[in-house]
């Protein structure tokens, strides 16, 4: 909308918008058309709300954002994830389920591709992701996506808890999923399960059998023992879960997957979520479309349809996106089409922009914008003592409406699965008497992580201070600023009623607040919409001249009527 648009919609002269503009430090003419930051700043200035109309896209997507009605759920197979530490068994264990090789192709005990598959028993179907860990987990869900229902803790019954298996548990937690503990080869002589289940506890996964709430089953991938168990539990939470989702819908799920194929072009997985997705139908995923021209299974064979919570491969989208980005289903070709062209030119202007994550300066800024209410904490530290007491002293500084989570701590360097997890939680990493990996290095440059580093605790607990502190809701306090008769009522066309008045102490400001009273009684208490010296809009009026005031969507105004103006302090708390 262009300045002389809005000033119409306004109702102001253009040269008051100009003006107001600069002191915005805008420059705009009056034929320049401005952004819709620039024009919600204007508007809010003068006293008006901002209702946004729906654009063609939040049109098209409109029908994946309403609320099925009970009658039209159904269950679903619960999607479930295995994660653990590296050398725990945790592929070899998915292989003994689905009864393949997949074991055999491994390269250095790392998954090389993401995969899903389905698992089809007499008591039910469960989809499992055959993810490369939970990094690759966490990064998806940094695009937005919640991928899994449960996850499959691996602890080898030989080793124990290991430093990746904890990162597993806290990122576990930060997606807020159930989780079951395989503790794996129980045929190993060394295997002390009673070990693994004590050291769960210290994590807060107290065993059933210890009167806790987390189901354990002991394991063999090698032997096949206990694996039976361990699919009844996974149905079993299942249905302590509920799950369900309406498959006469509109298909819409996430990306497990994508990559370019010989013969084939972009081919992308796909994890169907809710409703059943349909050969031929078209789709949108991020910036990029297309009509889907063929659909395969997780076993290679050609389907036309897929229900929801099972994975399938299609052919026909435009380009190859990124894991965890979420796929809907448009009614036409050319709505779809248009979406990504927005889209691609939305993501290019963006680019242009610096990408801000969290840090410590920025913490009061995101607060007062109703952005934050909480601080995500990752602490790293050289030894057990050193991070007990940096605990110690950030548990000094709460308060009630502030919440410092620690969503994971750990001894040693800051890796890579530490940052990443401060991309997906938006949260801080603090380190004491550590470094940071050289490939963290790299991931902290891309991502614009806030990594601090610190050697004397007292700094590390004085800058979360002074966080903090900034995150407190600050104490609002009432500030006089002078007292107005209203002597005459002008009744101007676009202006509605406007109050002549005279300062008898004092001050009034434009950008100040406005009490009326009528007979000692408040009948007003609002914004001042408009503040006049003569013709002349003004910031302030001082004691002792006349001026003309009209106040924010309050037009009964009386001659005799008093002004009191004022303005809110805000006074910043200290712990």
């Amino acid at each position: 909308m262009s300045v002389k648009d809005l000033s119409v919609r306004l109702q102001e002269k253009p040269s008051v918008l100009i003006k107001t503009l600069m002191e915005m430090r805008i420059m705009a003419g009056i034929n320049q058309v401005l952004d819709e930051e620039a024009t919600v700043k204007v508007c809010l200035k003068f006293g008006y709300g901002i209702k946004k109309a729906a654009s063609e896209e939040e049109l098209a997507l409109e029908i994946h954002k309403s609320i099925d009605g009970v009658r039209m759920l159904e269950p679903r197979p619960p999607i479930v994830t295995f994660m653990g530490h590296v050398d725990h068994g945790k592929t070899s264990l998915l292989d003994a389920i689905r009864k393949t090789k997949v074991a055999e192709s491994e390269h250095g005990g790392i998954t090389q591709h993401i995969g899903a598959y389905r698992v089809v028993l007499p008591t039910g179907k469960i989809t499992f992701l055959d993810t490369p860990g939970h990094e690759a987990f966490t990064a998806m869900r940094s695009r937005g996506a919640k991928i899994t229902d449960i996850v499959v803790l691996v602890v080898a019954a030989d080793d124990g808890i290991m430093p990746q298996t904890q990162e597993a548990i806290d990122h576990a937690r930060a997606a807020g999923v159930s989780i079951i503990v395989a503790i794996n080869k129980v045929d190993k002589p060394q295997a002390n399960i009673e070990r693994v289940k004590k050291q769960l506890s210290e994590l807060n996964l107290n065993p059933e059998d210890w009167g806790g709430k987390t189901i354990t089953v002991p394991v063999s991938a090698k032997t096949g023992a206990g694996i039976d168990h361990l699919l009844e539990m996974i149905l079993l939470e299942a249905q302590m879960l509920e799950l369900k989702a309406n498959p006469k819908r509109p298909a819409q799920g996430v990306v497990l997957e994508a990559k370019i194929t010989k013969g084939k072009g972009p081919v992308s997985t796909l994890l169907v979520q809710n409703g059943t997705l349909h050969l031929n139908e078209n789709i949108i995923i991020a910036k990029y479309y297309g009509k889907i021209r063929a659909m395969f299974d997780d076993r290679g064979q050609s389907v036309t349809e897929v229900l929801p919570s099972f994975p399938v491969e299609v052919l026909g989208i435009s380009g190859v996106p990124l894991a965890g980005e979420p796929f809907f289903v448009i009614k036409d070709e050319k709505t779809a089409k248009d979406i990504a062209s927005r889209r691609q030119e939305s993501e290019r202007q963006q680019q242009m922009k610096a990408i801000k994550r969290i840090s410590l300066e920025d913490l009061h800024t995101q607060i007062q914008e109703g952005k934050l209410k909480e601080l995500k904490l990752i602490i790293k530290a050289d030894m057990q003592g050193s991070l007990e007491a940096i605990k110690d002293t950030l548990n000094k500084l709460n308060v009630v409406e502030i919440k410092l989570d620690i969503i994971h701590e750990g001894i040693g360097n800051v890796n890579s699965s530490d940052v990443i997890l401060a991309v997906a939680s938006n949260a801080l990493v603090l380190g004491f008497n550590v470094s940071s990996d050289e490939r963290a290095k790299e991931l902290i440059e891309k991502e614009g992580v806030d990594v601090r580093i610190y050697n004397i605790i007292y700094e590390l607990a004085n800058d979360i201070k002074q966080a903090v502190e900034g995150l407190l809701e600050p104490t609002l306090k009432k500030v006089f600023l002078g007292k107005v008769e209203v002597r005459k009522i002008f009744k101007m066309s676009r202006a509605g009623n406007v109050a002549g008045c005279f300062v008898t102490k004092g001050k009034v400001t434009r950008t100040g607040l406005a009490r009326l009273l009528r007979n000692s009684e408040v009948v007003f208490d609002g914004k001042i919409a408009s503040l006049k010296r003569f013709k002349d809009d003004v910031r302030e009026v001082l004691e002792g001249f006349e001026c003309g005031i009209a106040l924010s969507g309050f037009e009964d105004l009386q001659e005799g009527d008093i002004i009191e103006a004022y303005e809110i302090e805000k006074i910043a708390r200290k712990l």
